[in-house]
């Protein structure tokens, strides 16, 4: 194999396994890179203790969304929550705060 050669099929690796690393990342980190597919809920809670956005919003141990912001509003705190597009609440849901321990 000539130089040359050999020196492209090493940069076509190497571009490959760059754009291989980079699909990897967006999949398993779940990125959301055109921020569509989910809308947005709103929750008052006397107390936010333990929330900070980005965490996960649970329905039955499964995630549906995710903690975007969280402000003072009448001194209570209001919960800016981002639900997937799929999950359907209906009028009468209910929010809770929990904490996560050591076993689940």
């Amino acid at each position: 194999m000539k130089r040359s050669a050999l020196d492209l099929a090493v940069g076509v690796f190497v571009i490959v396994g760059i754009l291989a690393l980079g699909w990897l990342s967006i999949r398993l980190g779940k990125v959301d890179l055109w921020g569509g597919g989910s809308y947005t809920v709103y929750a008052d809670f006397p107390s936010a203790g333990g929330l900070k956005p980005g965490t996960t919003i649970e329905i039955a141990g499964v995630q549906v969304g995710h903690v975007t912001g969280i402000h003072l509003d009448n001194f209570q705190a209001r919960v800016t929550m981002s639900i997937q597009d799929g999950v359907k609440l209906t009028q009468d849901s209910i929010a809770s705060i929990k904490t996560k321990g050591l076993i689940g």
